[in-house]
């Protein structure tokens, strides 16, 4: 199957109010953009976070989601009506998953050249945007998360672009390494596997260190928001 663009989310934060105690902000809310959209080494010509300290940055400037995995999401949930950009993704990509792609892969779309640095971690505000407490879970357990890009080249972008597999540089998927990152009991080896892929993102690396010394933050927080 030929890998392809298939469209392109932004987005700016705005506020929810939800069910919590006070409202809150996010970016999560992406609204489909024709191209061509500039691809900066931070973000998208038009898109921001809230929360920069958990989002965006070099490590984590473009998000990519599997076109194939709405289908799936509609299936299971048809009252939802999950389209592309429904899982805050800036790009929503045909032909690839988490688990055929890999931690360090380079990749040209249009003018840019991104390389994968880790799975998306999900988090309670994309529970807090379908109004579905338990999603960002669902989303760990079943893995279909999405992953990160970094920006190697900046440059243009648009939907039905041809993407192309420039660098293969590990044989470790997007899939595996979140089954590391999530694994109970801890694998030791797995998460010095893991650690050592020089193309990993520094906050993962930073957590896999803090592991191995026996300190680990509770997921509940980034789960749950409590």
């Amino acid at each position: 199957m030929n890998l392809s663009l298939v469209s392109i989310q932004v987005g700016r934060p705005r506020q929810y109010d939800g069910d919590s105690a006070k409202p809150w902000s996010s970016g999560i809310d992406k609204r489909q953009v024709e191209g061509p959209i500039f691809v900066s080494r931070t973000n998208l010509v038009g898109d921001q976070q809230a929360d920069l300290i958990h989002h965006g940055g070099p490590d984590k400037a473009v998000l990519a989601y599997a076109y194939e995995h709405y289908a799936v999401w509609n299936a299971e949930l048809p009252d939802k009506n999950f389209a592309p950009g429904g899982f805050g993704e800036n790009l929503t990509i045909r032909g690839l998953d988490e688990s055929t792609c890999h931690i360090g892969d380079i990749v040209r779309i249009g003018e840019c050249l991104l390389q994968i640095s880790q799975p998306r971690q999900p988090c309670w505000k994309l529970s807090g945007r379908w109004n579905m407490p338990d999603l960002a879970m669902l989303v760990q357990k079943n893995g279909r998360s999405g992953w990160y890009y970094r920006v190697l080249e900046e440059g243009t972008i648009q939907p039905g672009d041809v993407i192309e597999l420039v660098e293969h540089k590990s044989e470790l998927t997007v899939a595996w390494a979140s089954r590391v990152m999530y694994a109970k009991p801890r694998s030791a080896e797995d998460d010095l596997m893991l650690a050592n892929c020089p193309a990993l993102s520094a906050s993962w690396r930073e957590t896999l260190k803090n592991r191995s010394l026996g300190k680990e933050a509770s997921s509940e927080k980034r789960l749950f928001g409590q």
